[in-house]
């Protein structure tokens, strides 16, 4: 491409001004950048901070420096998030001079697609709107950077795995009795209630309980109903069948949407509860349907029209418009350093896609060649289409219960061999790793201090594939590969096949083509498979599976093991 990239005419939203981000917007009237800066070890601090986060001194103050950086990753977008970010554009994250731990989002101007890469060295200029003056970055026209080293960066974090406290494991004392899934699809247009509901009986008659036996509930993100995400949480549930939970739990801050899961768990093996129903519920689909109707009437769908007012945080006038674009900026970092390839995320999408055509309830079941993968529409380079996954409506239960109640019930239940939860890595997404998605590598150095077990003892990986860049992640934290060897391991697709490779990757078809359903239907899928009940895509053997939750958020990792 030699399409010359630049932000002419582009009508961003302003940041909000406070007394915290003030003089980082305004410090461009003079040329600068300006940062909070520790007193006692000169760090520089990004976003502000009352305590420095590397010796942690309170003694803080500001320091400007020349705008100095280099691009430790990019994106091409080609995707219209926003009618006032025309695409191309570019989406980058450039690492400080000063201080390479500070990363700032931004858009990268005056160069051509082609010419853009990993390392360039760049320049700060500044676009003066009302009372801001925001930070662009055009190539400075020096020799390429050597990259930065992350903060963390992906070797073994297992060297902040905090040692298990008790030889009693909490995972011994709970187990996994039953599942239910809703009908899953495109636009189902029916209210998300009744989709939970659906897949709560389920799960509860899948265990050989009713619904009286249930005596907690857990879910993710809680009382969130806004842009399909939830159908209002514990308490909508609670009220929509009566049930009186003696502990509940919902919210966002957790080991991502499974999270749900492990922390019933806790409450199980502390002796809270003895069945809870952990649920589930995505209806993005419909509501993106049901925006659409509302915008062809003549109204602005909901997140496609001017907000009213600005926008906090430091990443809002740049167009940022997806999870897809700060992953998509992860992945070119991993092309650069280990030498990634599309071919290798599209291995990942045609295996799936290939174990989808066995799942009568998956959402894309058509062969998809690498061809196919490679000719898709671009979203957000280096994501195509098929990097993508599927939006949908659908709901998913599991039923966690105490070992002992589990073992007079129908069915054999599926054991808790270890979770892996601890947090290494920052949750700010443009200061946290570059190499890999964030919060996979500190969860799955975790798991593994917590079990005997390895990772050649797993059968079946669930690894949460909201875009196929997440599915490497997992791969290369949780140990199946090196740390930038998922380019030789991924070749062809053998070791990831179904049956006769290392490891059997998302045989129900994964979020890429069975369906979004948020990490659950990856619970929902290893409890399947560990039964033996798998149908057409059963992976044979299968006696261990390990399962990941969370895509650029906090996230959790649980290994399940047959009895």
């Amino acid at each position: 491409m030699t399409e010359r990239l630049t932000m002419d005419g582009t009508e961003r939203p302003l940041p909000l001004l406070d007394e915290e981000s003030r003089p980082f917007w305004e410090a461009g009237r003079e040329g600068v950048l300006s940062f909070v800066s520790c007193n006692s070890c000169m760090a520089l601090l990004h976003p502000p901070a009352p305590v420095c986060r590397y010796c942690r001194s309170g003694d803080l103050g500001r320091r400007s420096v020349a705008g100095r950086g280099v691009v430790v990753g990019f994106t091409i977008n080609h995707q219209q998030w926003d009618p006032r970010f025309p695409p191309p554009y570019c989406v980058a994250t450039v690492a400080l001079e000063e201080d390479p731990r500070v990363r700032l989002t931004t858009n990268i101007v005056d160069v051509e697609i082609g010419e853009l890469r990993v390392g360039m060295r760049v320049t700060a200029r500044f676009e003066h709107r009302d009372d801001v003056w925001i930070p662009l970055w055009a190539p400075s026209g020096e020799a390429d950077a050597e990259l930065p080293e992350d903060e963390t960066a992906p070797g073994d974090h297992r060297r902040w795995a905090r040692p298990v406290v008790k030889t009693d494991r909490f995972e011994e004392k709970v187990a996994i009795t039953g599942i239910g899934m809703s009908d899953i699809g495109r636009r189902l247009m029916r209210p998300p209630l009744s989709l939970t509901v659906d897949a709560v009986k389920a799960a509860v008659a899948d265990a050989g309980l009713e619904l009286d036996d249930i005596d907690g509930l857990s879910t993710y993100p809680g009382s969130m109903t806004a842009a399909g995400m939830g159908e209002g949480g514990v308490s909508a549930l609670e009220d929509a069948l009566g049930i009186r939970p003696t502990w509940f739990n919902g919210g966002m801050e957790t080991f991502g949407p499974a999270g749900s899961v492990i922390a019933a768990m806790l409450a199980v093996a502390g002796g809270l509860v003895r069945h809870v129903v952990c649920f589930r519920t995505v209806w993005q689909a419909t509501f993106a349907a049901q925006m659409r109707a509302e915008g062809a009437g003549g109204a602005t769908p909901s997140g496609m029209g001017r907000p009213p007012g600005r926008v906090p945080g430091y990443s809002g006038p740049y167009g940022e418009g997806s999870a897809a674009i700060p992953l998509a900026i992860r992945a070119s970092n991993h092309f650069a350093r280990y030498g990634t390839t599309r071919e290798t995320l599209g291995w990942i999408a045609v295996t799936e896609r290939a174990n989808a055509a066995l799942n009568p309830s998956a959402i894309y079941r058509d062969p998809m060649t690498m061809d196919d993968y490679l000719s898709a529409r671009m979203i957000t380079t280096p994501f195509g289409l098929y990097d993508c996954d599927v939006p949908a409506d659908a709901a998913v239960a599991v039923v966690v219960s105490a070992v002992e109640a589990a073992r007079d019930l129908p069915r054999t239940p599926v054991l808790v061999e270890a979770v892996g939860t601890q947090m290494t890595e920052r949750i700010t997404w443009d200061q946290s790793t570059m190499t890999h998605e964030p919060h996979s590598l500190g969860p799955s150095a975790h798991l593994w201090s917590r079990t005997s077990l390895t990772p050649d003892d797993v059968d079946v990986a669930l690894l949460y594939d909201g875009f196929s860049f997440n599915c490497l992640s997992w791969l290369e934290g949780l140990g199946f590969c090196k740390i930038g060897e998922s380019k030789d391991f991924l070749d062809g697709g053998r070791n990831i096949a179904r049956n006769g490779g290392v490891v059997a990757l998302n045989p129900h078809g994964g979020q890429l083509s069975a369906g979004r359903t948020h990490g659950m239907g990856f619970v929902h899928e290893a409890v399947l498979q560990l039964r033996g009940d798998g149908g057409d895509r059963q992976v044979s053997g299968a006696r261990v599976a390990v399962v990941t939750s969370g895509g650029l958020t906090p996230a959790g990792v649980i290994l399940f093991r047959r009895e």
